[in-house]
């Protein structure tokens, strides 16, 4: 590995598969920044629409429609007839973004095709952690109140989103072991037996 270059650290995850947890373990372990809605508030800034219209819209393809029907109030400076938007322009703040943070130090990314947006630049691992719908319905049962019936329709629903989002800027399938370094299932080890696992590969990967 290249000492003078940062440990990139890129976590995909299914919903209710405990990756936000793991990416955070993984930040900590390689003393890295983590990024996960934090990747909003520096889109916002370098755009200058407000945080809020990037949370409306984040990991949602289509941005146009959505831009038809904002508010006055969800820009914050920015000219909309001076700033050639277009159905993408959001996601190019949000690329603009996630390089800039990459750039800067170690970082852990979660999910926002950061995996595609920093294919180039050295010392990057992919991950994607998933785990079995049954652990995760269970896991969306203590946070909300629904069925099993309710939570899993939730979860495939929400993943049917996330996959668009991923797929369609990427060109490759979200989830599919080809498009990432490392596939696991956090439902057999644990979360934090999980995270050593993958930390270990990332070692081995890096030549650390």
């Amino acid at each position: 590995m290249d000492d003078k270059k940062n440990i990139i650290i890129c976590v995909g995850r299914q919903l209710g598969s405990g990756g936000h947890d793991i990416a955070r373990m993984l930040a900590m372990d390689f003393n890295a920044k983590y990024y996960d809605r934090e990747l909003l508030n520096l889109a916002a800034k370098e755009s200058g629409f407000s945080e809020k219209f990037f949370e409306q819209n984040d990991e949602k393809k289509g941005f146009l429609r959505s831009l038809l029907n904002v508010q006055a109030t969800h820009l914050s400076g920015a000219n909309l007839y001076k700033s050639n938007f277009s159905q993408e322009s959001l996601f190019q703040f949000q690329s603009d973004a996630i390089r800039k943070a990459a750039e800067e130090c170690n970082s852990v990314f979660v999910g926002r095709c950061a995996d595609y947006v920093l294919r180039d630049m050295p010392n990057v691992v992919t991950v994607f952690i998933t785990a079995s719908m049954r652990s995760r319905i269970d896991k969306l049962l203590v946070q909300r109140p629904m069925t099993p019936q309710q939570a899993k329709r939730y979860i495939l629903d929400a993943e049917e989103k996330r996959a668009s989002y991923y797929n369609y800027y990427t060109g490759k399938k979200w989830g599919a072991a080809e498009s990432y370094d490392l596939c696991v299932d956090s439902s057999l080890l644990g979360l934090v037996e999980t995270e050593k696992l993958i930390a270990d590969f990332i070692r081995k990967r890096l030549g650390l």
